[in-house]
């Protein structure tokens, strides 16, 4: 057992798009939507800075590990350029339970999720969760994330992915924080309300 404090405890923090009616995607899988101006972009950029390790679920994984580590080959942006070497480095975690193993500094959690993921937060590790409904879903069902930051983009896509399946039990949060950046999204910020931290089971 490794002797930490309470206050080097690690945390998860999900980190999602969504469209006025909750969607993550579009009813045809469409991303086209977020506005990633100046404001959104920093801040986004700023929060992985933050992160010891990204948190995919299977679906959004075989997206960014299609993308990041080729991103020279796709784009000009100056910005993907720049996050493209970070996103090769940084640690990742993928939750599935299909995959054998992932390249890119990345471990594949496939089974005892809930134990893993809380042993990672307990040694201190800040996880970063990018979008992905199936596996927010069941971190928020076990109490795993910490944090909710969820930026909500002034569209109504009509359906899709929602950011959360249901059912899920309810669950308190604190609200920590609401801004707007570039004029056009407004992030909120939520966190678990203490009362639910170690759940009602």
């Amino acid at each position: 057992m490794h002797h930490v404090t309470s206050s080097a405890k690690g945390r998860i923090t999900h980190f999602v798009h969504q469209s006025l009616d909750g969607f993550i995607e579009g009813p045809n899988g469409e991303f086209d939507w977020p506005h990633m101006a100046g404001e959104t972009s920093a801040y986004a950029q700023a929060l992985t800075a933050e992160a010891d390790v990204f948190l995919y679920g299977r679906k959004v994984w075989d997206l960014m590990s299609g993308y990041w580590p080729r991103a020279e080959e796709f784009t000009t942006d100056e910005h993907d350029l720049a996050f493209a070497p970070l996103w090769r480095e940084k640690p990742k975690a993928v939750v599935s339970s299909t995959l054998d193993q992932a390249d890119w500094n990345t471990r594949v959690i496939g089974e005892n999720v809930v134990e893993e993921l809380t042993a990672l937060k307990e040694s201190g590790t800040n996880l970063v969760l990018f979008g992905g409904s199936e596996l927010a879903s069941f971190l928020t069902e076990h109490r795993l994330i910490d944090e909710y930051q969820i930026f909500v983009h002034p569209v109504v896509l009509g359906g899709g992915r929602p950011v959360l399946r249901t059912p899920l039990p309810r669950l308190a949060l604190d609200l920590v924080e609401a801004r707007t950046f570039d004029d056009k999204v407004v992030l909120l910020r939520h966190r678990l309300a203490e009362a639910d931290e170690k759940g009602t089971n």
